[in-house]
């Protein structure tokens, strides 16, 4: 047997050959089989072991387990097997090879849990941190192929596709070959994996794949489950110390030769070294008694838990803090979080060691002293991973503040210790009813701690597997706060008067309890339903824990029957749901931060989807109305209270949850609820002057107004959608409409979020399978004048899409509706608005037939279209005469009225392009001469230099000559003045000599008549001044371009003269003009030698 020595470094315990027994050969060790006897691992009952392991189902097993098993398996789970040796003196071989056999590890939970990170032990849907982590769809397969990806699956992988081999256990060490298959890209390998074990605890493992990473390698777990499934074909020895000690002096030599033979590559070196050190008699391995020996199992001191590869750790969590807590880091880091819970919840000593690692990489991350040196705070994603570490993000209580007070913590406390030990713990005689008193009127004990705190106790029981203590305490925590809620009630009763007289609070809970990093009535929900859960079927074995790992079982929740603790009827179910509904209820102070206030609506959320797995019930139904009753004539502790702190966390998505829970068994209690939670105080114009503010929050205020609320438009949308679900539920109520109607036009402040909510009132007013609903459509119409009314003064991107959706709401409402937005136009609308939309469409055809309007009505809408029309044109006649023009069309006075109107704007606010499109108009709509009038004023606006030949007017300036060339020599004779004033542009004047001098003015009179006549003289005005002001246009244009002309525009200017030419010869002495004209050209720019060699080669 093994005997204890010092330990050198890095080596097993020390083996050494004891006495003989009495009976004993040398080289046969008592109770032996010989030199080299190997056995299979199964015993002489497999069939008990394979129970033993839960291959079996209970009851199933061939044959009673033998004594010798039984005790072997408990010695090998709770002994080092030193002390076994170390105990008795002679240890017969078959008790050896029990115990070694029974000392390999008979649970693929922990294999699984060291190889993955989520085991799909905890709750599926509910991820780290509490994230939702529920997938879905495309989601599904993605999450799929994550899990075939992890270590465990492979593993079982290659176990199932028959890749373990030459698996050998020689005493506590387990060896084998596993073969990694060829892939597209890789070779196929084959891996060398080493296990040691001791008492049913993996304690060290090697692979030559080399794998770097916190968790058990795919091969190391396909050995692992070889051994746990199959032992009967594992062969199995003693420690090889032990086959040592059997073998005499020859069989030892052979056996040191052959193995340096084999492997004379590898150990020779080592064991030349080793011989040279025994042959020395001083030498330090003759100080020693015995030999290490790896297979020979754990020493007495050895600390017995699973192997956790503390460097990886260090370096993963190092590494994953380096990169800057950006998405994927932050989410690898938050399953380790995840995986210490989980091995607490084992009751594993490597989860409080590998909290311990993360924590000190934590502390040693520079970016702490960065930041403090710096002044700034932790970024969020950052601080989110502090809070696993039981961070808080208010100033005052940050994640020391609280490892100062956990310091603190202990369960000595006599009262505590009753609570959690025993179901039996009353006090029926005790009557001190004072807030702290220790029991309620029942006797029923309570816990009067710190929320957080106290929930955090359950938390611990829960996680390092105490689930019975974790419930007993939970129940008195719900306890302590139903009777607190009902103190504060009594207390808010005795105040109600004097602070609804004040209308505004100090009271607030500075710390809420939904969105805090402990997350206590997470935690109360938590432990009270699974002491309801009901598994639709239970494990019996290991293997059918890994055919289960990662999938959701069916659960269901029962009221199983009623503690001690619990009034009569209820459950750990009513329970839980009353300590959530509490919970979300809690009045609370929006904290500080973006994510800070992102966690408490993301918690907010969770904990209600949570709450609509379950099925409402009549029992159920009772405490919601008790809550809803409760929270609303709670005063300012109820979030649902009539008077609040102005920065109160709302309450739209948990009434919403209310409102749709309550609905179909008391809709009255339903919509005070939703109604009550509508308000959103924080965007009330200011806080009334009696607000106590906290102080630390001032200086977060934006400017006379908001705080700092990140999450804002998020709760702003779920107050529109609360509102949302209210309207649709009140269809058909009329009643209830005008209630929810008035509470929307109060408080919600969004425009777009109310225009949201008219849409949806329309959508279902007029769902096509059924008849409108008028007083809905009339709730939408509202909603739609609210919001035009909001954004009137204000830009908004969608306010085209705003009015054209009014139109149609206001006719589907009817012809009243439309005539009243008409009417009240210039508090809805701009004029543009109104004109070109409004009005339009109210007089289109297709509105017509919608509404079937007779004759009568059609005029009078006709009437205020027009009265809008003209109102509209004296407010924006730029934007709004030619819609007035066309809207009055039909109406003689009202065409008239709009006419004059556009002159009067004529000559002071109307461009030229205005003016010009409103003349087109006219001359479309036969009205020659008012177009001719509204041409020459746009003519009047214009300007045109002479290099503006590509300007947008051109084509608008030559329209309004050939108009006036067609109505009479005396137009034309008008309109040349302006024409020669406005435009300085020389291509556009002779483009519009040469239209003039190609037909007689008037050819084509008023009444389509051709005049007959002669062509108007160049000579003679007012062509003459048209030609005269060409040609100087021509002249100074020619100077202008020849100041700064280049010489890739020579061959472009000489085209130039070309025109020019044409114009000037068009003049009765244009010739010798044209002539001198070139040659000044010459005179002045000699300069320029090249240029003028090109004009003396085209022009002489």
């Amino acid at each position: 047997m093994a005997e204890r020595g010092q330990l050198p470094p890095a080596a097993k315990r020390l083996c050494c050959r004891p006495g003989y027994g009495s009976g004993c050969r040398p080289g046969q060790r008592a109770g032996g089989a010989g030199p080299g006897s190997g056995a299979l691992c199964a015993g002489p009952s497999s069939a008990a072991a394979a129970a033993a392991l839960g291959l079996l189902p209970l009851g199933k097993t061939q044959s009673p387990e033998s004594l010798l098993d039984i005790a072997a398996r408990k010695v090998a789970e709770k002994w080092p097997f030193q002390r076994v040796e170390e105990r008795f003196e002679r240890i017969p071989e078959p008790v050896q090879r029990r115990i070694v056999y029974w000392s390999f590890p008979r649970s693929e939970r922990e294999i699984c849990m060291y190889s993955s990170f989520n085991t799909g032990a905890e709750d599926p849907a509910v991820g780290p941190g509490g994230a939702a982590t529920a997938p879905s769809g495309a989601a599904d397969a993605a999450a799929a192929a994550d899990e075939n990806r992890l270590p465990f699956r492979r593993g079982i992988a290659l176990l199932d596709g028959g890749c373990v081999d030459n698996v050998l256990q020689v005493g506590f060490h387990l060896s084998g070959t596993v073969t990694e298959p060829a892939m597209q890209s890789e070779p196929e390998t084959v891996c060398n994996v080493a296990i040691s074990f001791d008492r049913c605890k993996i304690t060290s493992v090697t692979c030559s794949c080399g794998n770097k990473d916190i968790f058990y390698c795919a091969h190391v777990v396909a050995l692992s489950l070889y051994r746990i499934r199959k032992p009967d074909q594992v062969k199995l020895h003693l420690p090889i110390s032990e086959t040592l000690f059997q073998m005499n002096r020859d069989q030892l030599q052979k056996f040191v030769q052959y193995l340096i033979t084999v492997h004379h590559t590898e150990v020779l070196p080592t064991a030349q070294k080793l011989a040279d050190e025994i042959l020395s008699q001083n030498s330090e391995i003759n100080q020693v008694h015995g030999a290490p020996d790896p297979t020979a199992g754990a020493s007495i001191d050895d600390e017995n838990c699973w192997h956790l590869d503390e460097e990886q750790v260090q370096e993963q969590v190092k590494l994953f803090l380096s990169q800057g807590g950006y998405h994927g880091s932050g989410k690898q880091l938050n399953l380790l979080f995840a995986k210490v819970r989980e091995m607490l919840k084992m009751r594993d000593s490597n989860g409080a060691r590998m909290l311990t690692l993360i924590t000190e990489q934590f502390m040693a991350d520079p970016r702490l002293s960065l930041w403090r040196q710096q002044g700034t705070s932790m970024t969020d994603k950052y601080r989110q991973l502090w809070d696993e570490l039981d961070s808080s993000n208010r100033p005052h209580r940050t994640v020391f503040t609280r490892a100062i007070e956990a310091c603190d913590l202990h369960w000595q406390d006599s009262h505590l210790q009753h609570i959690i030990s025993s179901d039996l713990y009353t006090n029926y005689c005790y009557h001190d009813d004072t807030e702290n008193s220790l029991f309620d009127s029942h006797g029923w004990p309570l816990w009067h701690e710190h929320v957080p705190t106290a929930c955090a106790r359950v938390d611990a029981l829960r996680s390092h597997g105490y689930p019975r203590e974790a419930l007993r305490l939970a129940i008195a925590i719900v306890n302590t706060l139903r009777r607190q809620q009902q103190k504060q009630l009594e207390m808010f009763r005795a105040q109600k008067k004097e602070l609804l007289h004040r209308g505004v609070t100090s009271i607030t809970n500075l710390e809420g309890w939904v969105g805090h990093p402990l997350d206590p009535v997470g935690t109360l929900f938590s432990s009270l339903m699974e002491a309801c859960r009901v598994d639709d079927e239970s494990f019996h074995g290991f293997s059918d824990f890994t055919e289960n790992m990662g999938h959701c079982k069916s659960l269901e929740y029962q009221h199983l029957p009623a503690h001690k603790f619990l009034e009569e009827g209820e459950s750990y179910l009513t329970l839980a749901v009353e300590v959530a509904l509490i919970g979300l209820g809690q009045q609370r102070i929006m904290p500080d931060g973006l994510y800070a206030q992102e966690k408490v609506c993301r918690n907010e959320e969770q904990l209600i989807s949570k709450l609509q797995e379950i099925e409402l019930d009549d029992t159920l139904v009772k405490i919601f109305r008790k809550q809803a009753v409760f929270l609303l004539e709670a005063g300012p502790y109820s979030g649902l209270g009539e008077v609040v702190h102005r920065e109160s966390v709302p309450m739209h998505t948990f009434a919403k949850y209310l409102f749709t829970s309550l609905l179909p068994h008391d809709a009255e209690l339903a919509y005070k609820t939703a109604l009550r939670a509508m308000r959103l105080l924080v965007l009330e114009s200011t806080a009334p002057s009696g607000d106590m503010s906290r102080p630390h929050h001032i200086a977060s205020v934006v400017p006379n107004r908001y705080p700092r609320w990140f999450t804002l438009s998020h709760i702003e949308s779920q107050q529109c959608e609360l509102a949302s679900t209210m309207l649709t539920a009140a269809k058909g109520d009329v009643r209830r409409l005008e209630t929810v109607l008035e509470s929307i036009q109060k408080n919600i402040h969004s425009s777009s979020h109310i225009f949201k909510l008219a849409q949806d009132a329309f959508k279902i007013a007029t769902l096509m399978d059924s008849l409108p609903d008028i007083t809905l459509l009339k709730v939408s119409l509202e909603l739609g004048l609210q919001v035009m009314r909001m954004t009137l003064s204000t830009l908004n991107w969608r306010r085209r899409e705003m009015v054209r959706w009014l139109v149609t709401c206001a006719t589907e409402v009817g012809v009243y509706a439309l005539d009243s937005i008409m009417q009240n136009w210039f508090t809805l609308f701009t004029p543009t608005e109104a004109t070109s939309i409004v009005a339009t469409t109210v007089m289109s055809n297709s509105t017509i037939v919608r509404l079937h309007l007779d004759c009568h009505q059609q005029e009078k809408l006709a009437g205020s279209a027009r009265t809008l029309a003209l109102q509209c044109a004296m407010k924006d006649p730029q934007n709004c005469a030619l819609s007035a023009l066309t809207l009055c069309e039909k109406d003689h006075i009202a065409f008239e009225t709009a006419y004059q109107i556009v002159l009067d704007a004529a000559t002071t606010g109307m461009s030229y392009s205005q003016l010009f499109t409103i003349a087109r108009y006219m001359e479309h709509r036969g009205y020659p001469m008012r177009a001719y009038k509204l041409a020459t004023l746009a003519m009047t606006h214009l300007n045109l230099s002479y290099n503006q030949d590509t300007h947008p007017a051109i084509n608008d300036v030559l329209w309004a000559c050939a108009l006036s060339h067609s109505l009479g020599k005396n137009e034309l004779a008008a309109i040349i003045p302006l024409v020669v004033k406005s435009v300085k542009c020389a291509t556009v004047l002779s483009d519009i000599l040469r239209r003039c001098t190609l037909t007689t003015p008037g050819m084509v009179g008023l009444h389509g008549r051709r005049n007959s006549g002669k062509l108007m003289s160049l000579d003679k005005a007012p062509l003459r001044q048209l030609l005269d002001a060409t040609i100087g246009a021509y002249i100074n244009t020619t100077h202008s371009r020849l100041t700064h002309i280049s010489p890739r525009h020579y061959s472009e200017f000489i085209e130039f003269l070309s025109k020019a030419r044409e114009t000037f010869l068009m003049a009765h002495d244009g010739h010798i003009q044209f002539t001198q004209f070139i040659d000044n050209l010459k005179q002045i720019y000699k300069g320029k030698k090249k240029l003028m060699m090109l004009v003396r080669e085209r022009f002489g």
